[in-house]
């Protein structure tokens, strides 16, 4: 397994991140060693400000449960007795103009159910993260973006909306991409107005990383050049 304690300090330092990465695993069972959630929180996304205060924990598919949208992206069922959930929060949702009813079919979600899922800082990650979700300002991680695109790897053009959590889908389907947000996952995970999502695929980590750096000092001397020629150029 790759040293992801590395890798969350050399791109914390690199990129001048002040959250910490959450990585996140969707697997059939319970991985050696990790203890469960105990307790309980109103979205999925909640664990990940869990996670980014330095908690490594695995949960079960009811521990999702009360969040009908976050279940409906992470293909999970929610029970018999809770089943109309979904429609209910999409009809409150849809009666106060937040989503149109359209909108729901175009939403990502995970290809199958998992067993567990498995939430840690980057850095004491327990297992190979499947998604990796950084957090921050735009101008430090939209070098995320930049070093993917140097590392040929794949990206999603289109900034990503409500629901966040259909962000983690959608990144293992069609690879790196940046989300928004939406006002819910703010909520849970205190998010700063004035902060964004990108998830980065696990296994397009390393390549990531690697380039960073290169990307990284390219955009210092940028910020140099651009300001000079600001100065230069600006008569307004």
């Amino acid at each position: 397994m790759p040293n992801y304690d590395a890798l969350e300090q050399q791109l914390c330092e690199t990129l001048g991140l002040t959250r910490r990465p959450v990585a996140i695993t969707f697997a059939p069972s319970p991985p050696l060693g990790v203890s469960r959630f105990s307790g309980k929180e109103p979205a999925g996304c909640s664990f990940w400000r869990l996670a980014a205060g330095g908690r490594a924990f695995y949960t079960v598919p009811e521990d999702h449960f009360n969040c009908a949208i976050g279940s409906y992206t992470h293909n999970i069922a929610l029970p018999p007795e809770r089943a109309g959930e979904l429609d209910q929060t999409l009809a409150f949702m849809t009666g106060i103009g937040y989503i149109q009813p359209a909108e729901v079919a175009d939403i990502p979600r995970l290809s199958a159910p998992p067993g567990v899922v498995v939430y840690a800082p980057l850095g004491a990650t327990p297992v190979d993260p499947d998604v990796v979700v950084f957090a921050g300002r735009p101008g430090r991680i939209m070098l995320l973006e930049e070093a993917a695109r140097r590392a040929g790897l794949r990206t999603q053009p289109a900034l990503l909306g409500r629901p966040t959590c259909m962000a983690l889908p959608a990144a293992l389907g069609k690879g790196l991409v940046a989300s928004a947000a939406c006002v819910g996952n703010r909520v849970y995970t205190d998010l700063g107005e004035d902060e964004l999502y990108v998830m980065v695929p696990g296994r397009d980590l390393a390549g990531v990383a690697a380039a960073a750096a290169t990307v990284a000092a390219a955009n210092a001397t940028l910020h140099t050049y651009h300001r000079e020629r600001q100065q230069a150029l600006a008569t307004g």
